[in-house]
């Protein structure tokens, strides 16, 4: 159940008081937003506050809610996620929304932890050599999407060979060798930014089908949608419920175990 921190919270940094603010000027609207989005869909299930704010913040990358990712991101900072998550967050966004819809957060995200007095740069989370960017992002697909993707990145046609090798190195190598957050938690963000992007059902299928592979199990991302209605809208969620239940059947879920 959602707890009464993770609603206050989120409640004064979407509807901060004072003159021209939303509640102020629209306070049926913010009555409404903050009942359905902070008690009711949080109260919907037992995810705790950590990766429900994890999904809320990669899921507003991927709809490009800027204004209130700043507030929200706040609220994260306050129930715990750190700045190194965050920071992850929106460094891995890149490789799945492009550094134009990414930058305008990494530098509201700056703003924000300069204000809190955090100095940057935040401690490295690097952990490969540029040499080995192939080798352990080919890994790191193996370990999330198994055996069929040891070298994928060799196998396709020569003209587009390049981008399955990209894919590897920069998408995996680049970013999921990364400390800071791990296997299940990147899997669960990548499926909240394809998620609230929209149109990029097959990736999102197969990455629901990944999450269930290293433990984000069906029933974990659907409270994971739950929780992101309030922010993308009930169409994309919709179809992100349908991709869910079609990478169960690719993986051999059966009805009983749903």
């Amino acid at each position: 159940m959602a707890t009464d921190q993770f609603a206050e919270q989120c409640h004064r940094q979407m509807f901060p008081e004072g003159s021209g603010t939303i509640r102020e000027t629209d306070p049926e609207f913010a009555e409404l937003f903050a009942h359905f989005a902070f008690h009711q869909a949080a109260d919907q299930d037992d995810l705790n506050d950590h990766s429900r704010m994890l999904a809320i913040l990669a899921a507003l990358l991927g709809c490009q809610g800027l204004d209130v990712f700043k507030n929200m991101t706040g609220a994260a900072l306050n129930l715990g996620v750190t700045p190194v998550e965050i920071k992850e967050i929106v460094y891995q966004a890149t490789a799945y929304l492009g550094i134009g819809r990414v930058y305008p957060f990494l530098k509201v995200l700056n703003g924000i932890l300069a204000e809190r007095g955090i100095r940057m740069p935040l401690k490295s989370q690097k952990t490969v050599s540029r040499e080995e960017r192939l080798t352990r992002g080919n890994e790191k697909q193996v370990e999330i999407f198994g055996e069929g993707m040891r070298d994928f990145w060799n196998q396709a046609p020569q003209e587009t060979r390049h981008i399955n090798a990209w894919l590897a190195e920069n998408c995996f190598g680049d970013y999921y060798t990364r400390s800071g957050l791990d296997n299940e938690q990147r899997e669960l963000i990548t499926f909240c930014f394809l998620a609230a992007q929209g149109a990029c059902e097959s990736q999102l299928t197969g990455h629901a089908a990944g999450n269930m592979r290293i433990g984000n199990d069906r029933q974990f991302l659907i409270k994971v949608i739950s929780q992101c209605i309030p922010y993308i809208g009930y169409p994309r969620a919709l179809n992100a419920l349908q991709c869910i239940d079609t990478a169960a059947k690719t993986i051999g879920i059966d009805k009983e175990e749903r």
